[in-house]
């Protein structure tokens, strides 16, 4: 199972403890994170690292291979403020190259970045700087897919054979991109029976033979 970032609300430890026990219930084995802007807000990445140092590295991006498919975590929600779009950094674009240097092209390529890739409205800062550089460098690969987070609803940008997707979340949904009225996201308050609909998880499938990697999102509301 991955987790694409918010795993605690103000990084407090306990706030870690408490979503380690949750993931413990869920008996998924292992699980892969990345951090969320919320997950930083205590001591920056510290309190973050001392639990999801995955691969024992002091840093929040990382890369492991599962059933034929290479997994990239990035981490670009340090500094994050409304009205600026945050960065990856030159270094974890260096680390970027250098880990997809040994990966053959035709290997399916999934990458979990919190904040969206693509530029979705920069007054609330929906969008990463640099994140024209990271695609360049997976524009090459027959099958990309980048899962993010943080948006907290269902939206899709295919560029060639890369397809960016973001994700419902499990708390709460917020305002589409640049909705009118709306200076700052903010949770979007709904009736009792909507929620569900306007929350959830998100699965993925490989299928031999095919370009794009299939996502199916199962709002709660549907469980």
């Amino acid at each position: 199972m991955v987790h694409t970032g918010d795993i605690s609300h103000l990084s407090k430890p306990e706030q870690f403890g408490q979503a380690q026990e949750l993931f413990q219930e869920l008996k998924a084995g292992r699980i892969h994170t990345i951090p969320g802007e919320h997950d930083t807000l205590d001591d920056g990445l510290s309190g973050y690292l001392k639990l999801y140092d995955h691969d024992g590295k002091q840093r929040a991006w990382y890369s492991f291979d599962q059933n034929g498919v290479h997994f990239i975590g990035l981490s670009n929600v340090l500094g994050f403020s409304m009205g600026t779009l945050t960065l990856l950094g030159a270094e974890q674009l260096a680390w970027l190259q250098q880990d997809l240097s040994g990966v053959s092209h035709s290997t399916p390529i999934v990458v979990l970045a919190h904040i969206p890739m693509w530029t979705l409205w920069a007054p609330w800062g929906w969008g990463t700087a640099d994140a024209d550089q990271a695609m360049a460098l997976l524009r090459p690969f027959g099958s990309v897919t980048v899962l993010n987070g943080h948006i907290h609803q269902v939206m899709q940008k295919v560029e060639g054979n890369i397809a960016i997707h973001t994700a419902m979340s499990l708390a709460y949904p917020l305002p589409t991109p640049g909705q009118a009225g709306i200076g700052e996201p903010a949770p979007v308050t709904v009736p009792a029976g909507q929620l569900g609909k306007l929350i959830g998880t998100r699965e993925i499938q490989v299928v031999r033979g095919r370009g794009p990697l299939a996502t199916i999102d199962r709002p709660l509301g549907s469980a």
